[in-house]
């Protein structure tokens, strides 16, 4: 007897065919394994002892290690370098790095084939004992074999470089210059005897290229110099021809006619002032000859002694005719004799003045004629002047052709002089740090150990996969949906109608939304938008998904709770059958969530509205099993029942007995009553709080923000909001990111689509899928031949 009051035991035994649709557990992989536990050890067994055995076989190699120090910063010998040095660490790290590939070069390795003789070792693609036994045996029966030619050596060498390339691995240890050079032979002697033979073959070639680099410098340099030297020798001639063409006569400092120019200016001006001196001296004197004053005052006549001794007699002379006119009268013959000879004095003083002036006038034309002749030949050196200015300029570009030849010239020749000398110099600072000893243990193969293990591990794993393989292939492999044959046959479910156009009169752009598609599935086909929405197409085309009777499992609802919570599994709705996850259903719903999550953007967590038309119970259901669905597949799922008409959701999850309220009770819509309920699912379920329609998108908007900032939850599905829209409905829809509208299939879908873009308006861009409810007229008839749970 079917007890009510306790829940359904789910630990009972299944069916095989539903241990086969539940696929291959944990467990039983685990029994299946501990059966077959002997062959399993056997088969690890053999198969550690073909690795041992495989590792025996393996020729064995040995590693050596020479150690080598390559400092980019070369030794200071001389003052300029051929090469830039590198002075930034990335700079330095380049420098070794290029230096590391050198030592592989093929110039490196050619000298190592070389002193090595690997041309002839086996081990390196030589002929060796084998050409050398194959020699003597045609000398026994007196032949002579063949002398190999150069093409064959050039082969020879070209197998024993690529050879050798294969054992040389070069390492550079990380933030140090030094470099590790690793060697591997199956001689550990001869594997060190390589790697000590190639860091020396390094250092030379290291040293050749530096000192082949001079030599090409100095060889450069020395070519060039015979040319500057010659273009010197031509500029400088030039130079002194021109020179001499054009007067270019004087010392280091200037030109001598420069110096002639600035002299007789000098004396130009000295000549000037020598006649404005005897233009003046003149003028005085004339001055004193026409005023009534004593001619003797002037310079001249004071500095004059014969004017001082003329003065000196007159003076007596008018003293004696003083003296003798007091003691003589006027008509006595001494007086007049004294008389005449103070009027001879007077006389012979003015004629004296006369000469004083006569002087002076022939001074001052003295000095005239000299400054007239000094200006003719100042104007004469100042048209030379004016002429070598002119040709100075050709002047100075033949100086400076003349100085840029010898600098040239001058730098080559030091710079070939220090080149030379660098040919003997080794500025090279690398140097080996630490020579290859011969290694005392192999390289490869590892330890028998560890083959052993491998060995062991691979045929463990081998045995127990070819054994779970065998129990699968005898088992068989689960299917999405398998056919109980103890069930009855179900009904036929009610025909999905075939979406055609009416024959009577066009069908309008937005109604024709679906067409034909394989089978007797309908397609939704891209409406035309509104006028006003012309010049906004939709993004993508609005994916199909088909919910039918093959994909769920009917419940008894109130009646089957398991008593740790609500089960939304046990409403009374159809849902989702447990079982193999790839089905065409689950794969569509997960593109749509996909493309929730790309029209998401940067947000952390899309929102998802299930619409529909019609006052049925199909959209809740459609929600309910969507969001079983990503819960199925790992996301953490926030329900929200937005149907503030109906809330069968609500009415579902809310009944006594049924509900948990959230212990954390954060999440609320409106009031404390409609706050978050967990379930046993992994789903939370938020059910209507108002009944105002406003006030509840309002609420949604609300709890929306608060569960997206306290970032819980990886998705959010709306249950509704239903047809038609309110004010409130069209802003909640606005802050969603993609619509889902449910179409039953019991109603015509184009109708209802129709309906539910018109309702939509601008929001209908959002619209990412359709579900095509195939549930809902089973939910309006008696439930007969079905599977219940």
């Amino acid at each position: 007897m079917l007890d009510y009051s306790q829940p359904i035991d789910r630990a009972r035994p299944e069916s095989p065919q539903q241990k086969s649709q539940a696929g291959f557990n944990v467990l039983e992989l685990a029994n299946l394994l501990w059966r077959r536990k002997i062959a399993i050890a056997a088969a690890a067994l053999l198969g550690a002892t073909l690795a041992v055995t495989v590792g025996k076989s393996l020729t064995p190699r040995y590693t050596a290690t020479a150690q080598l120090y390559v400092d980019p910063r070369e030794l200071q010998l001389v003052d300029r370098e051929l090469t830039p040095r590198a002075q930034d660490v990335s700079g330095m790290s380049m420098v070794v790095e290029s230096q590391a590939r050198l030592i592989t070069s093929n110039s490196v390795l050619l000298k190592v084939i070389q002193q090595a003789g690997l041309d002839k070792d086996p081990e390196f693609g030589g002929g060796g004992d084998g050409q050398s036994l194959m020699s003597s045996l045609l000398g026994l029966i007196g032949l002579q074999p063949r002398a190999p030619s150069a093409a064959d050596n050039k082969e020879v060498q070209l197998a024993a470089l690529e050879a050798l390339n294969r054992h040389i691995t070069i390492r550079k240890t990380e933030k140090s210059f030094i470099v590790d050079i690793e060697v591997w032979s199956t001689d550990p002697a001869k594997a060190a005897m390589l790697a000590n033979t190639l860091t020396n073959a390094y250092l030379a070639e290291s040293r050749n290229s530096q000192a082949s680099a001079a030599r090409r410098a100095t060889n450069d340099l020395s070519g060039r110099l015979k040319e500057l030297r010659e273009r010197l020798r031509n500029a400088e001639t030039t130079l002194a021809t021109y020179k001499a063409q054009n007067n270019f006569v004087g010392t280091q400092d200037a030109l001598i006619s420069d110096q002639q120019l600035s002299a007789s200016n000098q004396r130009l001006s000295a000549a000037r002032a020598a006649t404005m001196d005897a233009q003046a001296r003149l003028d005085q004197i004339e001055a004193s000859r026409r005023t009534a004053a004593d001619a003797g005052a002037i310079p001249e006549a004071l500095q004059s002694p014969t004017i001082a001794n003329l003065r000196a007699q007159y003076a007596d002379a008018r003293k004696k005719y003083a003296e003798q006119a007091g003691e003589l009268g006027p008509r006595h013959p001494a007086l007049r004799q004294t008389e005449k000879q103070v009027e001879d004095l007077k006389r012979t003083i003015s004629e004296e003045i006369d000469r004083f002036a006569q002087s002076a006038k022939n001074d001052l034309t003295r000095a005239r004629d000299y400054e007239a002749s000094l200006n003719r030949a100042m104007e004469a050196q100042k048209r030379q002047s004016l002429q070598l200015s002119q040709a100075a300029v050709r002047l100075r570009e033949l100086e400076r052709e003349a100085d840029a030849s010898r600098d040239v010239y001058q730098s080559f020749l030091k710079r070939s002089r220090e080149t030379e000398e660098q040919e003997t110099l080794n500025t090279s600072a690398a140097r080996i740090i630490g020579e290859a000893t011969v290694p005392q243990r192999r390289s490869f193969p590892p330890a028998m150990s560890m083959f052993a293990m491998i060995g062991f591990i691979f045929g463990a794993l081998a045995a127990s996969s070819w054994f779970a393989a065998a129990e699968l292939l005898l088992v068989g492999a689960p299917a999405p949906a398998p056919a109980n044959r103890e069930r009855k046959p179900a009904p036929e479910r009610t025909r999905t109608p075939e979406v055609l156009p009416a024959p009577e009169a066009p069908q309008p752009a937005q109604v024709s939304r679906l067409a034909e598609v394989a089978q007797d599935l309908p397609e939704l086909v891209a409406p035309s938008l509104q006028p006003a929405m012309a010049e906004e197409p939709l993004i993508e085309k609005p994916l199909i998904a088909r919910l039918q009777e093959a994909d769920v499992i009917h419940t008894l609802g109130a009646i089957l709770a398991t008593g740790g919570g609500v089960d939304l599994t046990r409403l009374g709705w159809p849902t989702l059958r447990p079982g193999f996850p790839l089905t065409k259903l689950l794969n569509t719903w997960r593109d749509m969530r996909t493309a929730a999550a790309r029209r998401a953007g940067d947000k952390a967590m899309p929102v998802i509205a299930i619409v529909g038309a019609g006052e049925t119970s199909g959209r809740s259901v459609s929600a309910l099993n969507f969001a079983l669905a990503a819960a199925r597949d790992g996301a953490r799922v926030l329900m929200i029942d937005t149907d503030h008409q109906a809330h069968a959701l609500s009415n579902k999850v809310s009944r006594p007995g049924k509900s948990e309220p959230s212990r954390l009770g954060w999440l609320s819509i409106g009031s404390k009553a409609a706050r978050e309920i967990k379930t046993v699912n992994g789903i939370s379920v938020l059910p209507v709080g108002e009944s105002d329609a406003g006030k509840a998108a309002d609420a949604i908007r609300k709890a929306i923000a608060q569960a997206r900032a306290a970032g819980g939850y990886d998705l959010v599905i709306l249950d509704g909001p239903a047809m038609p829209l309110s004010a409130g409905d069209r802003k909640l829809l606005d802050d969603t990111d993609v619509l889902v509208a449910v179409l039953p299939t019991s109603l015509d879908i184009n109708d209802s689509l129709e309906e539910i873009l018109t309702a939509l308006g601008r929001a209908e861009r959002k619209l990412v899928g359709v579900v095509l409810d195939e549930l809902t007229p089973a939910l309006q008839t008696r439930q007969r031949g079905r599977q219940y749970a």
